[in-house]
C-alpha cells in the first residue's frame, strides 16, 4: 500500500507529458544523430588546436580562436537543429488524434503545454551538455573568461533555445501539416536571425528615426551579441562607437518567449480543431471597380478552369504546378517581384552612395541573400516530391498511370527547377545596374550567375535525393533542411577559422565544395577574394549533383516496381 501511494505521489509530481515528449525525442534517430554529430565536431575542433610539444600560448590567442569557431558552430547547431522538434510537436498530436484525447483528459492545458515545453528543453539541455567538454577545453587553454565569456555565451544559448522553442510551438499550433510547421519555423528564424541585420548595415551612424529603428531591429538577431562575446566587430555596426545589443536581445528573447507561450496556451482548447472559412462575397455584389479588377486578374486566376495538358508538356510537372501552393501563378509573381525589388534596392544603394560599401560588398550581399532564398525555398519544395505522394497516398495513383519512372523524375524535378530559376533570374536587374556602374564586371557577373545556377541545381539534387529516402513528408523536410544548411554553413565555419586554426589550403579545399562560396570569391567579397575556387567548385558540385539525381531516379524506379 505504501509503495502504491509513493508511485501515485511520484506520478503527480512528474509531468507525464514531459516524460513522454522527452523519451519520444530520444528514441528518434535524428536526435541520436544530432547529439553524436555535435559531440564529435566539438571534440575535433578543440583537438586541432590543442597545444603540442610542451608549448602553451600565453596570450590566449589560440583559445579565443578555437572558442570563436566553437561558439559559431554551437550557435548554428542550436538555430538549425533544435527548432525541428517543437515545430512538429503540436501538429503531429492534432493530426494523430492524440491532442483531442489530451484535452479531454484530467490534464489542464497549462500542464500539457508545460510538459511539451519541458520535454523539448530537456533534450536541448542534452545538446548543451554535449558541448561542455569543448567549452571546458577552451577555458583550460586560457584567454577565455569563465563568467563574461563562457557563462554569458551559454546564457545566450539558453535564451535563444527558449525563444525558438516557444516560437516553433506557436507555429505548430497554427499549421495543419508537419512539413508546413518545419518550413514556416525555419523561414521565421532566417528572417529574425539574418534579414534583421540588413537595415542597420545601410544606415550606419544615422541618428535619425530610421537609423534608430534599424538599430533596434538589429537587436532581434543573436549574431551581433555573439560577435561581441567573441571579441569581434559586430555585423552592420561600424564606426568608433558600437552600442551593445546584449540587453536589448535579452529583453526581446524573454518577452517574445512569454508572449509566444501565452499565445500557444490560449489555443490549447477545443477551438484549435476549428477551420473556419470566410463566406466570401458574390461577384455581382461587388462594386464596379472590384469587378473590373477581378476580370483583369482572371487572366492569371489559379481557380479558373484549366485547359487540357498539351502533348509536349510533362503531365507530372503540370500537376505539380497546379497542386503545389508555390507553383501557382500568384505566388510565383510575388516571389519574383520581391527578389527583383531587393536586388535593385541593394544596387541602387551602392550607386547613390547610401552606404560606403563598394560594388564587391554589395555584390557579395546580393549573393548571400540569393543563397538564403535558395536554402529556404528548395528543401520545402523538393523534399516532399516523393515523400509527399507516399504520405498522401498519391503514389499508388501514379503507379497506376502509364507514366514511366523517368517521366515522373523529369516532371518532379522540372517543377521545382523552373520555380527556382525564375526566382533566381528575377535578380538580374540588380546585376544589370552593377554592370552599368562598372562595365568591366561583365565577366564576373556571368561567372557568378553560373555559380548561382549550379547552387540551385546542387541544392535541388540534395533535397530531392534526401527526401525520396523517407516515407513521411515531415521527416523528409526536416532532414533535408538540416543537411542543406550543414552543406552551406560548414564551409563558412571553416572559413571563420582561416589562418588559425585552419591553413589556406584546407580552407580553399572546403570552400571549393560549395558553388555559393565560389560566387563570393568571383565577386571579390572581402575575405573570399584570395581563394581560387574555379573550376574546381563547378566540377565538385556538378559531379555530386549527377550522383544525387541518379540516387533520386533509382529511388523512384524502385518505388514504381511491383511489390
Amino acid at each position: 500500500m505504501a509503495t502504491h501511494t509513493t508511485a501515485i505521489a511520484e506520478e503527480s509530481v512528474v509531468n507525464p507529458i514531459a516524460k513522454r515528449e522527452f523519451l519520444g525525442i530520444l528514441r528518434s534517430p535524428k536526435a541520436f544523430g544530432v547529439l553524436l554529430g555535435l559531440t564529435l565536431i566539438f571534440s575535433v575542433a578543440v583537438l586541432i588546436r590543442w597545444p603540442s610539444a610542451g608549448t602553451v600560448d600565453l596570450s590566449g590567442t589560440q583559445s579565443i580562436q578555437v572558442f570563436r569557431m566553437f561558439g559559431y558552430g554551437l550557435l548554428a547547431g542550436v538555430v538549425f537543429l533544435i527548432p525541428a522538434f517543437p515545430a512538429v510537436s503540436i501538429v503531429n498530436e492534432k493530426n494523430d488524434g492524440t491532442l483531442a484525447l489530451l484535452l479531454n483528459s484530467p490534464l489542464t492545458p497549462l500542464k500539457i503545454y508545460l510538459g511539451k515545453l519541458a520535454g523539448i528543453l530537456m533534450f536541448s539541455l542534452l545538446v548543451l551538455m554535449a558541448s561542455l567538454p569543448g567549452a571546458a577545453a577552451c577555458y583550460v587553454m586560457g584567454g577565455v573568461d569563465l563568467y563574461s565569456g563562457i557563462g554569458r555565451f551559454y546564457l545566450l544559448l539558453v535564451l535563444l533555445i527558449v525563444h525558438y522553442v516557444t516560437l516553433a510551438m506557436l507555429v505548430s499550433s497554427y499549421v495543419h501539416t508537419a512539413d508546413a510547421g518545419v518550413r514556416i519555423t525555419y523561414t521565421v528564424i532566417f528572417i529574425t536571425a539574418l534579414l534583421t541585420l540588413l537595415p542597420a548595415a545601410f544606415f550606419v551612424g544615422d541618428a535619425g528615426l530610421i537609423g534608430t529603428a534599424a538599430n533596434y531591429l538589429r537587436s532581434l538577431s543573436p549574431i551581433p551579441v555573439l560577435t561581441e562575446l567573441m571579441q569581434q566587430s559586430s555585423p552592420g555596426q561600424r564606426g568608433l562607437i558600437s552600442q551593445s545589443t546584449w540587453p536589448r536581445f535579452a529583453l526581446f528573447a524573454s518577452v517574445s518567449s512569454v508572449v509566444c507561450a501565452m499565445w500557444t496556451l490560449s489555443r490549447l482548447n477545443y477551438r484549435i480543431f476549428d477551420r473556419s472559412r470566410a463566406q466570401g462575397v458574390m461577384t455581382e455584389d461587388r462594386s464596379t471597380g472590384e469587378r473590373l479588377i477581378r476580370r483583369l486578374m482572371y487572366i492569371v486566376d489559379p481557380q479558373r478552369r484549366k485547359a487540357g495538358i498539351p502533348w509536349y508538356l510533362n503531365p507530372v510537372m503540370v500537376k505539380e504546378f497546379r497542386c503545389r501552393r508555390f507553383g501557382r501563378s500568384q505566388w510565383l509573381f510575388r516571389l519574383v517581384a520581391i527578389s527583383a525589388v531587393l536586388s535593385v534596392a541593394l544596387t541602387f544603394a551602392a550607386a547613390t552612395s547610401v552606404t560606403a560599401w563598394g560594388t564587391e560588398t554589395i555584390g557579395g550581399l546580393m549573393v548571400i541573400l540569393q543563397v538564403i532564398l535558395i536554402v529556404v525555398l528548395t528543401p520545402s519544395l523538393a523534399s516532399g516530391l516523393i515523400s509527399g505522394e507516399r504520405d498522401g497516398s498519391g503514389w499508388e495513383l501514379l503507379r497506376l498511370t502509364p507514366l514511366s519512372a523517368s517521366k515522373i523524375v523529369r516532371g518532379k524535378l522540372l517543377s521545382v527547377l523552373w520555380t527556382l530559376t525564375l526566382v533566381l533570374f528575377a535578380t538580374l536587374p540588380g546585376y544589370l545596374v552593377m554592370i552599368y556602374i562598372q562595365p568591366q564586371m561583365v565577366v564576373q557577373i556571368k561567372l557568378v550567375l553560373i555559380c548561382l545556377l549550379l547552387t540551385v541545381i546542387y541544392t535541388l539534387a540534395v533535397s530531392a535525393a534526401v527526401g525520396s529516402l523517407f516515407r513521411t513528408t515531415a521527416t523528409a523536410t526536416t532532414v533535408a533542411y538540416i543537411i542543406v544548411i550543414a552543406i552551406f554553413v560548414t564551409p563558412l565555419l571553416i572559413w571563420l577559422g582561416r589562418d588559425a586554426p585552419f591553413g589556406y589550403q584546407l580552407v580553399n579545399a572546403v570552400l571549393m565544395t560549395n558553388p555559393a562560396c565560389a560566387a563570393l570569391s568571383i565577386i571579390k567579397t572581402p575575405g573570399f577574394e584570395i581563394y581560387d575556387l574555379l573550376p574546381g567548385a563547378w566540377w565538385i558540385s556538378g559531379t555530386l549533383s549527377v550522383l544525387l539525381f541518379g540516387l533520386f531516379g533509382f529511388q523512384v524506379w524502385r518505388l514504381t516496381r511491383p511489390v
